[in-house]
């Protein structure tokens, strides 16, 4: 169950929460469908549910004999949400060392890896296709179209567009918006990590992605919080593609993240733009310099 853990406890949460005692609960294969996981995953929620006296279960029959408590869920921590699952699954494929145009994707094998109905990895993939990293093919089968020079630039120049809006619109929130406390938390985070840096570097790009997430929801603006969710999917993973001198290049992002955050609490307008010009070039080379086709290339 190794691989469905997550799956299963945030499936088990959203489940459970929605139990009402006395209530008749359907076969195996409804809940899947309700869910969008397996049979298997499926099985093993009722089970769970079972041992714990939630539910009583006589083969076909299965009667709620009590509503779950707070101890009864899996803690928040432990869990994702099913998108972010899917997601790391189908970008540890893309990362593998024997990923390259050509190679095919197919619904139901990761579907079946993930613990997941393959209604919502076929949802996701067709969203990330349209991107064009992707190519649908008959049978369930998607091809990887590879990753271009051409792609990046075009990417990266959507990226800055996009984030120097909403560093703007960031700076016009009050101080009572949560997201300025939120900021102050990543900040510190970034401090702890630079302060171990050594052991501590490669958790960068989970710590990248919330940064930058955080920025772009200030925009409030329905399609670039649309096109970031999807495209933070490559930002987030590309500082793992090319590994040659990742502590340097990880450590200059940090600081380059903490000149960022401390123009942000300035709430000046020209050093936002400044250190927000300047990171994003910084991310643009580093992204370039990921594709093996790019080989010494400088932007």
């Amino acid at each position: 169950m190794a691989r469905q853990n997550t799956v299963f406890k945030e499936a088990y949460n959203r489940y459970a929460a929605a139990l009402r005692q006395d209530a008749t609960l359907p076969s195996e294969p409804d809940i899947a469908a309700q869910l969008g996981i397996s049979r298997s995953t499926a099985r093993a929620i009722l089970t769970r549910l079972a041992d714990e006296g939630i539910i009583l279960w006589n083969k076909r029959q299965k009667t709620v004999l009590r509503e779950p408590t707070a101890q009864d869920f899996y803690p928040s921590e432990e869990t994702d949400s099913l998108h972010d699952v899917i997601e790391r699954s189908f970008m540890q494929r893309i990362l593998s060392d024997d990923a390259a145009p050509g190679m095919q994707i197919n619904e139901l094998e990761l579907a079946r890896e993930i613990g997941t109905g393959t209604t919502s990895v076929r949802e996701f993939l067709i969203r990330f296709s349209r991107f064009g990293l992707i190519e649908k093919r008959p049978n369930s089968h998607w091809i990887l179209k590879g990753f271009t020079r051409e792609f990046a630039l075009e990417l990266a120049d959507v990226r800055e567009m996009f984030e120097l809006h909403s560093a703007a619109e960031f700076v016009k929130l009050p101080p009572e918006n949560d997201a300025w406390q939120a900021l102050a938390e990543i900040k510190a985070e970034h401090e702890a990590m630079l302060a171990d840096l050594d052991l501590r570097y490669k958790d960068f790009s989970a710590l990248d992605e919330r940064f930058h997430l955080l920025i772009h929801r200030a925009a409030k603006n329905r399609f670039i919080a649309d096109f970031y969710d999807a495209i933070a999917i490559i930002f987030h993973y590309h500082y793992q593609w090319n590994k040659a001198f990742a502590r340097q290049r990880n450590e200059r992002a940090i600081h380059e993240h903490l000149d960022y955050i401390a123009a942000l609490e300035s709430r000046d307008p020209k050093a936002i733009d400044f250190s927000c010009r300047l990171h994003l070039r910084s991310a643009r080379q580093t992204l370039l310099q990921s594709l093996p086709q790019t080989g010494a290339e400088d932007v």
